[in-house]
């Protein structure tokens, strides 16, 4: 099938990427000619693993082009995917305006029937405005052709994001055209061989449902690390709870890990803009409200066992931060807890060196050139003379440390393990003391 791929953003260029893989014709539009120059290249714009092998793959095998033409990009693809960014607005709703760009742009080149897929997180009623904007275009022209729209909401992960497509746990589609919903079916048939993994609902349901997701997967994070908190306090371990809970086939074992909070491109946004909606509804969303307070409190629920341990006043202390992204396998460093950390750390007097072995360009370009913050070419390099380690990102490099070596580079013997990677007994063992998030 020949796809349009409206976006060479992570969505964009991931989806674009694996429909390609499995023989479709995709080209790519972007307004960005850098990122198209980099893409045509065989380079990749982030980091996600086996996403360059995968694209260099496929363009050498002409399947997968880009462009910043949006004449080429209209003409080409009978499917037209929006994916393209909607950040966060000042009130926390969704920024619809390069969506609602997008769909103008199809109306004013489409000279036959297409299918606009809304791929991009779109709140509930955006497939209404993106039919409007399209059908505005046309009456501009004078020129009545027929087209259907489709909700068809991302379930990436990042640092998993090609396996979650090649291997999805459900498709959901939005749509009631049913020319749309045949090409549907076939664009998502090599991907769900074994069993039929596609919800077919309405619209409007298929833009709940993206936002729903995260939510309650938001909702569980946070939970545990309240009881995280709670387990602090009254000297029970989280670890045994998660497992005493989890085993609950009611509840399972997915997003029980209690840390240092969600961050990333998705969660932060997702539930503002979800809680934003409801509010205009009139039907407020509480446990949402509490869940993000939940979050935000908990980036610094590091900083405050350090502060509990070495006083408010960190003059002259150095501290070793691993971990920059917000999570492992991935370089985004979008609403990432380390953030927080190091500014609070930093506030309160103290120098930080940091290591992570993919996103410090990223951090680099948030922070720039604070003065409070150095960045070390490895691990170990961070940890020599530092007054504490302090681990934020759970990397598998930094599960399984030497710590007779970690106890020898450190100024003090002081490990604050945001991500409860370690065994406290080892730890202590090896002469550490050891701080980390709800255990004994």
């Amino acid at each position: 099938m020949k796809i349009t791929m409206i976006g060479t953003g992570y969505v964009g260029l991931v989806t674009g990427t694996c429909l390609a893989e499995v023989g479709n014709d995709v080209l790519c539009l972007d307004t960005d000619a850098l990122k198209i120059e980099i893409l045509m290249r065989g380079g990749v714009p982030i980091h996600e693993p086996g996403l360059e092998a995968m694209v260099q793959r496929n363009v050498a095998a002409g399947r997968l082009r880009f462009t910043t033409d949006p004449d080429a990009a209209v003409a080409h693809g009978a499917l037209q995917f929006i994916a393209v960014g909607t950040p966060p607005d000042e009130d926390g709703s969704a920024d619809m305006q390069y969506v609602l760009a997008a769909a103008r742009q199809i109306g004013r080149r489409m000279t036959e029937f297409k299918i606009v897929v809304d791929k991009s997180t779109v709140p509930v009623g955006t497939a209404d405005r993106v039919r409007e904007a399209i059908a505005d275009e046309l009456r501009l022209r004078g020129t009545s052709i027929p087209f259907a729209v489709v909700s068809n909401p991302e379930f990436l992960k990042e640092g998993a994001a090609l396996d979650d497509f090649m291997r999805p746990d459900r498709v959901v589609v939005g749509a009631d055209d049913e020319r749309a919903i045949a090409a549907m079916r076939a664009v998502y048939a090599p991907f769900q061989r074994n069993h039929e993994r596609l919800l077919l609902m309405d619209v409007r349901s298929a833009e709940l449902t993206k936002y729903a997701a995260n939510a309650m997967l938001a909702t569980r994070i946070s939970f545990m690390n309240e009881l995280a908190n709670l387990a602090d306090a009254l000297g029970a371990d989280i670890e045994h709870v998660r497992q005493g809970i989890g085993s609950d086939p009611r509840i399972g074992w997915q997003f029980l890990y209690p840390g240092v909070g969600y961050g990333g491109s998705c969660f932060p946004k997702d539930v503002k803009a979800l809680q934003h909606m409801a509010a205009e509804q009139g039907r407020p969303l509480q446990i949402l409200h509490a869940v993000e307070a939940a979050n935000e409190a908990q980036k610094l629920r590091l900083v405050e066992k350090i502060v509990a341990r070495l006083g408010p006043d960190l003059e002259g202390r150095r501290f070793a931060v691993w971990g920059l992204a917000f999570k492992p396998n991935t370089d985004d460093v979008r609403e990432a807890p380390s953030l927080e950390i190091v500014a609070a750390l930093a506030a309160r007097g103290a120098k930080i060196v940091a290591y992570d072995p993919v996103a410090m360009p990223a951090a680099r370009r948030v922070l720039g050139d604070a003065p409070h913050v150095a960045f070390a070419a490895t691990q170990m390099d961070a940890v020599a003379g530092a007054d504490a380690l302090v681990v934020v990102t759970e990397w598998k490099e930094f599960r399984s440390p030497d710590f007779d070596a970690l106890r020898a580079a450190l100024k003090q013997p002081l490990v604050f393990d945001g991500r409860n990677l370690y065994d406290p007994a080892l730890v202590r063992a090896a002469g550490l003391e050891y701080f980390c998030i709800g255990r004994r």
